[in-house]
C-alpha cells in the first residue's frame, strides 16, 4: 500500500521548522501532500498566494514526491480520506504543542480511524521557531536580522516585499 502523508497548516509565514517537517516526511511517506489551509473568515498575515508561492518557492528543486495543495474548509479527516491518505504528519515543539495534538488526535482518530497521525520533534535550533513568532519580530527595529534567520529566503523574500509596500502605502 502507497503511504500518502499529509502536512497540513496555515502556513502563515512557512517557517525553517515547516520546512524541516516537510524533508523528513518526504523521507518517511511515497508522498507527502503539503495542505494549506485557508479560513475565509480570517485575515492573514501573509495572503492566501503569497502563503502557495512562499510553499511552493521554498520547495522548488526539492523531493519529488512532495505537492503543495489548498484547503478550504472541511474537515482535514475528509480531506484526506478523499486523497487516500494514510497519516497525518504533525510536529510537537513543546508540551503545550502536545496537548493540542493529542487532543486532536484523539478527535481526528474518531472521525476517520484508519487515518493515523505521525509526530516528529524538530531539533533544538529550530524548537522555538513558529509562525507567530515571526510576525511578531516584523516592523520591530531590526527585525531582517531575526526574520532572516527563522524563514527559507525566498520566504523572507516575501515578507520584506510585503513590508516595503506597506511602509510606501503608509500604513
Amino acid at each position: 500500500m502507497k503511504r500518502i502523508g499529509i502536512y497540513a497548516g496555515s502556513f502563515d509565514p512557512p517557517t525553517l521548522g515547516h520546512l524541516w517537517m516537510i524533508q523528513q516526511g518526504a523521507q518517511l511517506f511515497d508522498e507527502l501532500v503539503v495542505v494549506l489551509g485557508v479560513n475565509p473568515d480570517k485575515k492573514g498575515f501573509l495572503s492566501e498566494a503569497q502563503r502557495m508561492d512562499a510553499l511552493r518557492g521554498m520547495l522548488a528543486g526539492g523531493p519529488a514526491n512532495v505537492r503543495v495543495e489548498k484547503m478550504s474548509g472541511g474537515f482535514l479527516v475528509d480531506y484526506a480520506r478523499r486523497l487516500g491518505a494514510t497519516h497525518l504528519l504533525r510536529g510537537i515543539r513543546n508540551t503545550v504543542d502536545f496537548e493540542y495534538e493529542k487532543s486532536m488526535d484523539r478527535m481526528n482518530a474518531r472521525m476517520e480511524p484508519a487515518l493515523q497521525t505521525v509526530y516528529l520533534m524538530p531539533p533544538p535550533e529550530l524548537e522555538a521557531i513558529s509562525s507567530s513568532f515571526v510576525r511578531g519580530f516584523v516592523g520591530v527595529q531590526d527585525w531582517q536580522r531575526w526574520v532572516r534567520e527563522c524563514v527559507p529566503a525566498n520566504v523572507f523574500n516575501i515578507i520584506a516585499s510585503m513590508k516595503k509596500n506597506h511602509d510606501l502605502l503608509g500604513q
